[in-house]
């Protein structure tokens, strides 16, 4: 009896130890020449992409505390009042030790949870690298200056370049040995920004981190860009050279709907534009003098405007005096057929043969012209 007694006693004392915590306590030390009173800001980025206020600290005796509850593991940022750095810490339930420099913030050590610690880890080998990196560097503009062989120069280029493809495999395994890790989430939604890494290899990471970090702000973000690349790459593949043109109707200028098919030409240019690109304005003129020399022997041209307002997008076609087919949803970046055609850039053109096939992509002047020769024969 005295034994089942002591084994009760140690479960319920093991089940303690390991209770999740009901909150998070973020216990600060900061030295430096710090006025008492000075406020602390701990903050966080809204959903406009700017930094907002979640809660407010003083400092007393180079100390301050912040308490709450953290719903999920989330990045926020502490700030100090008048000073230009801040430091990143990973709000979860637990005690959060944050210990810095007032004029390096962005150096102070934060740990005692496991978000934290895996952050801190990662940011030690990141400004390993970095370090590395600036030494190259310094090391490059040197040798530039200097004067020195071409080869010693090639040498360090190379040098840089592989370093670069370091960094990028070094966040990529962090990743995927680090699947319960907020900074998982946050790379992995770098890594789609910067296009890095491909839509399927995206998507295994994904499923490989744990369900606590998918659900995070940064693991939906991820979520939602897997949603959208997939579409870019299958609008890209569409679009590809050799490929059917996708098939779009829209508003004309007058409010008639207009489609593709019903315009096509022996060959037919689909140029996206808007009033507002200069680019695509200052290359109007070229496009004019084409569809003039070449529209009675076959060549139709469809307009896609990207712009805000119709006014501008009516005014711009009567100035450039753009006498072919025209829509536009008034829906900049928005516009789904900039969407289906993966146009996140203007100008942007492509060219279809009689069977409205893409035979070729943002030609301009000269080179335009020479190819819808060459088409129409």
């Amino acid at each position: 009896m005295k034994n089942g007694m002591l084994f009760l006693l140690g479960l319920l004392t093991l089940v303690g130890c390991n209770q999740e915590p009901d909150g998070f306590t973020i216990d600060g030390t900061l030295r430096g020449e710090v006025e008492e009173g000075t406020k602390v800001f701990l903050k966080k980025i809204g959903d406009n992409n700017q930094p907002v206020e979640v809660d407010t600290a003083i400092i007393a005796n180079g100390k301050f505390q912040f308490k709450g509850t953290a719903t999920a593991p989330e990045l926020h940022y502490i700030f100090l009042d008048e000073a230009q750095s801040y430091t990143a810490v990973i709000l979860e339930n637990g005690t959060i030790d944050f210990n810095g420099q007032k004029d390096s913030l962005g150096f102070a050590v934060v740990k005692g949870t496991l978000q934290n610690d895996v952050f801190r880890d990662y940011l030690e080998q990141s400004r390993a690298l970095s370090n590395k990196a600036r030494s190259i560097q310094e090391d490059l503009q040197r040798a530039t200056k200097d004067g020195s062989p071409q080869a010693s120069i090639i040498a360090l280029r190379d040098e840089m370049q592989e370093l670069q493809e370091e960094y990028k495999g070094f966040e990529l395994d962090y990743i995927k040995n680090n699947p319960n890790a907020l900074i998982s989430a946050l790379l992995l939604d770098r890594a789609v920004a910067t296009k890095a890494i491909g839509y399927e290899e995206i998507q295994t990471m994904y499923n490989a981190l744990s369900p606590v970090i998918q659900n995070s702000r940064p693991g939906k973000r991820v979520l939602d860009d897997i949603e959208g690349l997939k579409k870019s790459e299958e609008a890209e593949k569409n679009t590809a050279i050799g490929a059917k043109a996708p098939e779009f109707s829209g508003p004309n200028p007058e409010g008639e709907t207009v489609a593709l098919s019903d315009v096509m030409g022996k060959v037919t240019l689909v140029d996206f534009w808007a009033a507002w690109c200069r680019p695509c304005r200052a290359e109007n003129p070229n496009v004019v003098a084409v569809y003039n020399k070449y529209h009675d022997k076959g060549l139709n041209i469809v307009g896609v405007s990207l712009d805000r307002t119709a006014e501008a997008w009516k005014k711009a076609i009567a100035d450039d005096g753009l006498e072919w087919n025209h829509i536009s949803n008034i829906a900049y970046f928005d516009d789904q057929i900039a969407k289906l055609y993966n146009v996140d850039a203007i100008p942007a053109a492509f060219l279809l043969d009689e069977n409205g096939i893409i035979v070729a992509k943002n030609l301009r002047g000269q080179a335009l012209e020479e190819k819808v020769a060459e088409l129409l024969n």
